[in-house]
């Protein structure tokens, strides 16, 4: 019997990732038990982000030795394939991040895999996709969505006393008796579930509010640590998005913040005026206005800005942009590339 594909999306920080790997670690035990040769494979598009080396992460989980290069994709999914078919035996194979490799080279591989069991005589597989994007889905092909999302199931966000549980269990682990009362690590679940129910984020704020409280030689972490630990981590969080931003990105960040600066609304249409007279002072080619709109979209999905769209009638919509991260630590980050006054 061939089982069914499966797709898993939720936001950050949900348990996705997590459960799955818990899930399969207990499926590949049950089928020892009943005799059945499980096999699941664990994928991080994100990383292995090409379809040459995905297939080659998936190979070597069964044996295949791969080559780092020099050989076709369809050479490697044939040996894969082979390798697969010889093993008698159920393959999961998790692709996480799944949208990255799809966003940077389509959805052929993806196509393939999840059509994999009409080549396969012994063997059966399943794919299991997991995202962040929840509208990922949409924008497959037909023949793969109706493949890959066979069943699926969504991580809603953690509420504040899912978060506190977990806190209070990694709490009793990482620190000494008495060094977090119940207050900090409710204030931590509450501003973790406040912003989107990201675990991660409610860990993070107990990890750093953890060490302020160290440095400073307190014997108990106070309320008050955990607010300083957020501006850390957001101060920080925002500085390692910029930099990794590129180069006309920055100077589209940059433009924005001159903008509001002088006191002027911050249009789409404003903000690519500015940000060609920048370039053009860089020695830099402007990149096309419908460029420039796609990356102060990819702003607002990273926190760094919000836009919202407003319609200014035989105008036309335009959207309006507005900070989410202080000036002054954009323009900190942004020194690093010589960008400033």
């Amino acid at each position: 019997m061939r089982p069914s594909n499966l797709f898993i999306y939720g936001l950050t920080g949900t348990g996705k990732t997590a459960v799955a790997k818990f899930v399969l670690k207990r499926l590949g035990i049950k089928g020892s038990e009943r005799g059945v040769r499980i096999y699941w494979v664990y994928v991080n598009t994100r990383i292995e982000n090409t379809s040459y080396r995905v297939l080659s992460r998936i190979g070597e989980h069964l044996g295949v030795r791969i080559p780092f290069t020099g050989l076709s994709t369809a050479e490697v999914y044939r040996r894969v394939m082979s390798a697969m078919d010889s093993r008698s035996s159920i393959v999961i194979i998790v692709m996480d991040e799944i949208d990255y490799m799809v966003k940077r080279e389509g959805d052929e591989i993806l196509y393939r895999l999840t059509r994999a069991n009409e080549e396969l005589g012994s063997s059966r597989l399943s794919i299991v996709g997991i995202t962040n994007d929840i509208k990922f889905v949409e924008t497959l092909d037909a023949r793969v969505r109706s493949s890959l999302g066979e069943e699926e199931i969504i991580f809603p966000p953690y509420n504040a006393q899912q978060l506190r549980d977990i806190l209070m269990e990694r709490a009793r682990i990482a620190f000494k008796p008495g060094a977090v009362g119940e207050d900090v690590i409710s204030l931590c679940a509450a501003l973790a579930a406040r912003e989107h129910g990201d675990a991660r984020r409610a860990l993070d704020l107990l990890r750093v509010a953890g060490e302020i409280a160290d440095r400073e030689g307190s014997d108990k972490v106070l309320e008050e640590h955990v607010y300083r630990a957020r501006n850390e981590i957001e101060r920080d969080r925002a500085s390692e998005i910029i930099l990794t931003l590129p180069i006309h990105g920055k100077l589209i960040l940059y433009s924005i913040v001159k903008i509001l600066e002088d006191g002027r609304e911050a249009t789409t249409g404003e903000i690519y005026l500015t940000y060609r007279e920048i370039a053009r002072k860089q020695g830099l080619e402007p990149i096309t206005q419908r460029r420039a709109s796609d990356i102060i979209s990819e702003l607002d999905m990273v926190g760094i800005i919000s836009a919202i769209t407003v319609n200014r009638g035989r105008y036309g919509k335009t959207r309006i942009i507005k900070l989410q991260v202080s000036p002054e630590v954009i323009l900190e980050a942004l020194k690093a590339d010589g960008i400033s006054d």
